[in-house]
């Protein structure tokens, strides 16, 4: 593709580097905002930069969070010993939008996958076996993708804190084999929290 200004390709360039975004689809949205009032471009500028500077990430479940305790984790109506054990921010909010889920959240920033070099340290597990470990969970639930990684992180996960003898639970697999957890709807994801059934079953299923 040729352009007429460098200022424009490294525009369109940078804008393509979002997941999801092709080059032409950059160039759409970059013309879209050369296009726009200078002031509401600069503010999407400083809304950008103000979010990568500030974000915090909850002391506790690593949600991300505008201060040190999320507002999940300060709820007191929140049931603190139940905590369900998700990838990343998207799968908290796909979860809270069912409105069927009332404990904590143990965000673990991914899952382990030795093809793309992560691995436990590379989670935040620690901290989570910590939680168990110091009886701080009573119940702790499984609501990773239902793919070979996910699965992989779940077992790695029960196998340690097996021990401590807690209960282990996995959402029901109303969520498709290979599915990820934020594409579901929100009828099939409530009925699968609700619906979860014992860790250890969910092995013997499968």
């Amino acid at each position: 593709m040729e352009y007429s200004s460098k200022l424009l390709e490294n525009a369109v360039y940078q804008m393509s580097q979002l997941p999801g975004i092709g080059k032409r689809t950059a160039l759409r949205l970059v013309l879209h905002l050369l296009n726009q009032p200078e002031d509401q471009t600069s503010d999407l500028a400083k809304s950008l930069l103000k979010l990568k500077e500030e974000i915090k990430f909850c002391s506790n479940c690593h949600n991300i969070s505008d201060v040190e305790l999320c507002e999940i984790c300060a709820n007191p109506k929140r049931e603190k010993d139940m905590v369900c054990v998700v990838e990343d921010i998207r799968d908290v909010m796909a979860i809270e939008n069912t409105g069927q889920y009332l404990g904590l959240y143990h965000v673990l920033g991914g899952k382990i996958s030795p093809m793309e070099g992560v691995g436990p340290q590379d989670l935040t597990i620690s901290p989570l076996i910590s939680k168990v470990r110091e009886n701080k969970i009573k119940e702790l639930i499984f609501a990773l993708s239902s793919t070979m990684e996910g699965d992989t992180t779940n077992f790695y996960i029960y196998k340690q804190i097996k021990p401590y003898n807690i209960k282990t639970s996995t959402i029901a697999r109303g969520i498709s084999v290979g599915d990820e957890l934020e594409y579901a709807d929100e009828v099939t994801l409530g009925r699968s929290i609700l619906n979860r059934i014992p860790f250890e079953g969910s092995l013997k299923a499968s």
